[in-house]
This record gives C-alpha cells, structure tokens and sequence, in this order.
C-alpha cells in the first residue's frame, strides 16, 4: 500500500468555511518516504486570532503564498493511488474535500486515523492526542501544531502503527472510503445540516416517535457512522430515521449525563446499552478477619455501598493498580495479589509499608485506604465540576451536593461561578440516578487537569 501522511493547518472559523493556511504531505511506501510536499496557503480570509496564537502562521507571512488553487494539482498528483494519514482524519480529509469542491473538483480517497489507529492498537496510552501520544512513545518532535512538524510526527507514529499490526488486518478494517459514495441521498442530506460538535442527538421516525438518544464529541461523525454502518443496529436506524435533532452541550461531561437521563425517561427502542447497567464491575471495601479493610473488585451489587464503578474488568484492574500505587496498598489486601503467601512484589519495591506481613499495624493501614476512599467515594461529597462550555468564552457547571447529583449550567468566562448558592440560580435541574454517579466518577477520572471546586 501507498500511503500520504498528512497535516493541515486552517484559518479556523465556522464549520466548512475554515481555509488551508499550511500542508505538508509526506508519501510513504511503508519503509520510507519517496516524496514530500510543504507550502504555506493563502486562504483569502483572515486568520482566527486563537490560532495565530497557537500556530505562529499570521495574516501577514501568507500574503506572498500561493492560494489552494495554485497547489491543488501538486496535491492532486502526490496524493494518487495513497490511503490519507492524519492524525483526526477525518477533519484533514474534511477540509481538502471542501477546498476541491469550490474549485468543482471532486476530490476522493481511501483515509486512514492513527487517533482510531492508536486507540485500537495502543490502549494503554492514557492519552491519544498528538502530542501526548508522541511524547510518550520518545518520538522527537518539533514545530508543534505547524504542518510539518506535525505531519512528521505522524510518519513516525505510523510506522510504529505499522509494525504492531503484524497481520495489517486493522488496519485494513480501519480504512474509510469517501462516505458520500456509500451513503443514501435522503441521509446525506440529514448529515448536511449537522455540525462537528458536543453534544447530544435524537433521531425521529417519520411519525415522530424518537427512536434513539446518542451522545458524541462530533455528533457529524458519530450519525454518519450510524448511517454508513452494516451493524443490524445501523441498518435498523437508516431505514427509519426522518428526522435528526440535536443539542450542543460542549461538555462531554454534561453529553454523557443529558443521554443517560433522557434515554431513561423516554426509553427509545433502539437504545439497549443503557437498559442495563453500564457499571457491572464495581471497587468494594470491608474488613478481613485481622481488621485490615481489603478491596476487592465484585460484580455490581445494587444492595452494597460501592467505592466506584467500572464499565469493564480491565478498566477496574487497572484503575486499582493505579490505587494501590499511589496509597501505597498491599496487593495481598487487594485483587491485585499474585505472590505467595508470605509477601508481596509492593512491599519488595518498598511500596508498601508491610501490612502484608503484619508489620504496619491495622490503624496506620487502614487510615490511608479510608483516605482514598473518602476522596475517591462519591457517597458524600460535595463539588463543582467546571468543564468546556459551547463557546470559548463559556464554561460549563455540574453541582454536586452530598454525593446526589443537582443539575447543570452554564456561564462567561466573565463571572466565575465558585459559590454553589450562586449556581443554584442558574442551574438546569436533573435526576440523579446509580448511573449518573458512576459516569461522574469515570470522567473525573479520565479527564486529567479538570477544575474542581470542593466544598
């Protein structure tokens, strides 16, 4: 296979109205690149003030570049007979498309991920963001967030890709052709209207009955994979689909809580995932016969008091893993114990105090596992979870008070929302529910970095 890594920077700006400022493209035959192409793009229009910030390029330098329709025909050529590599494809491939099309040019290829790529092949890593991704795997980079340097770091991304996919048999999987050649005229036009957004989507019947409830990071990518799919699902939508509705939240947060409550309330047909629980693995903590509290990892039991819920066996094991590291746990008063009977691998490591062989007395042990659990238990505590709102200058709330989840709001990045009575004020109230608390506690988990305001 022939492949052209690329990265695109733009103007920023509405959905399909943003321009090329900077490409580079690198054709790569699997074991090396045999041709490259990088240039500067005038895109007629100004540069969005964020992203001057962020990629150096300004009005000014692109004055003298060439515009698109002047380097169309080089990408055009360099890019035949190649699968398109990006980091976030579909935004790169998005953008070409659209520059080819004012020129009345149909521009269609095969495009591949190396986010999908990565996330498939490397579910270790806490982070599959470019830069992230890259620092962890020691990969050098340079001249972040500029084509170049960005699409450089891809190449060597994917060759790592490469090697781990011994059988090319995910990659093959992972290989888009252009949607619109596989997609019906009547769902193509639904998808024209939808946005690249956050937020929540609900797809009607003709009749008006609503037949499922999603939530998305990209609602446009996530109802065209529902309306390009082969799933019994999929087909089951594309054929009954008339309408598609939508609500940016900007939150992911706020997305995952609307979809769980409203898929409750108006329990859609083609919604099975979350008629059951989506949490069946929880962390649990009681005292063994010496007094030390143990935890262990059980089926959900909805009678016990769970510390948190996991929606998989690994997620749970890792997460615990990651628990006893930082409280310094014994393994042989957790799940994670596969030692012999007299000692544990932490406590070789000194990281554990010897609890394992009765050298760390009951209190002193038992006073940390208490610690994390009364930061990690949701049961009674009492927060602000300030998150991304819909717009730069918004920021959203999700209140919390005594462990029972209150509702939502947004606000300006003019007023700062620290006082719970204040946000009371402006707070869409919501149900709180077993679900509602273990979706919280996940994504406070996953998102590192996120504003929390304790009270």
């Amino acid at each position: 296979m022939m492949y052209a890594i690329l990265d695109i920077e733009t103007t920023g700006g509405q959905y399909n109205e943003e321009g090329i400022t900077e490409i580079a493209i690198y054709k790569y035959d699997g074991h090396e690149v045999i041709d490259q192409f990088i240039s500067l793009v005038n895109p007629e229009k100004p540069i969005q003030p964020f992203v001057v910030k962020l990629t150096g390029i300004n009005n000014t330098m692109l004055r003298t570049a060439p515009k698109f329709h002047e380097v169309a025909k080089r990408i055009v050529e360099i890019t035949e007979g190649c699968i398109i590599v990006a980091h976030n494809a579909q935004f790169d491939y998005r953008i070409l498309g659209t520059e080819f099309s004012r020129l009345g040019y149909k521009y269609e290829r095969e495009s591949l991920c190396t986010v999908e790529l990565s996330q498939k092949l490397m579910p270790e890593q806490k982070s599959h963001s470019l830069g992230k991704l890259v620092r962890a795997l020691g990969i050098p980079m340079s001249d972040r967030h500029r084509a170049s340097g960005d699409a450089l770091a891809t190449v060597q991304l994917f060759k790592m890709l490469l090697a781990k996919d011994v059988e090319k048999e995910i990659i093959k999987e992972l290989i888009k052709s252009d949607s619109k050649k596989d997609i019906s005229p009547k769902l193509f036009d639904l998808l024209e209207n939808i946005p690249s957004i956050t937020g929540v989507y609900y797809i009607y019947r003709k009749n008006g009955n609503l037949i499922y409830i999603g939530k998305s990071t990209n609602i446009k990518k996530r109802l065209n994979q529902h309306f390009t799919g082969t799933s019994r699902k999929a087909k089951r939508l594309q054929r009954d689909v008339y309408t598609v509705n939508y609500e940016e939240t900007g939150s992911e947060l706020i997305a995952l809580l609307k979809e769980c409550q409203e898929i409750k309330i108006n329990k859609p047909s083609q919604n099975k995932a979350l008629k059951k629980t989506i949490f069946p693995y929880s962390l649990y903590a009681k005292k063994n016969d010496n007094g030390y509290i143990c935890l262990s990892i059980k089926k959900t039991d909805g009678r016990r008091k769970e510390v948190i819920s996991f929606s998989g066996m690994t997620e749970a094991k890792n997460a615990l893993s990651k628990i006893v590291n930082k409280y310094k746990l014994c393994q042989k008063l957790t799940d994670l114990d596969t030692t012999d009977k007299v000692n544990c691998f932490a406590h070789e490591l000194d990281n554990c105090n010897g609890a394992c062989v009765n050298k760390e007395s009951t209190k002193d042990y038992n006073q940390r596992v208490t610690e994390f659990i009364n930061h990690n238990s949701f049961n009674h505590q009492s927060m602000i979870i300030i998150d991304k709102g819909r717009t730069i200058e918004e920021r959203s709330a999700v209140l919390i008070e005594k462990g029972i989840y209150k509702g939502y709001a947004f606000f300006n990045l003019n007023h700062q929302v620290n006082n719970p009575e204040i946000l009371k004020n402006i707070l869409t109230p919501m149900d709180h529910n077993r679900d509602v608390k273990n979706i919280i506690q996940g994504y406070i988990r996953r998102k590192k970095g996120l504003k929390i305001i304790r009270f």
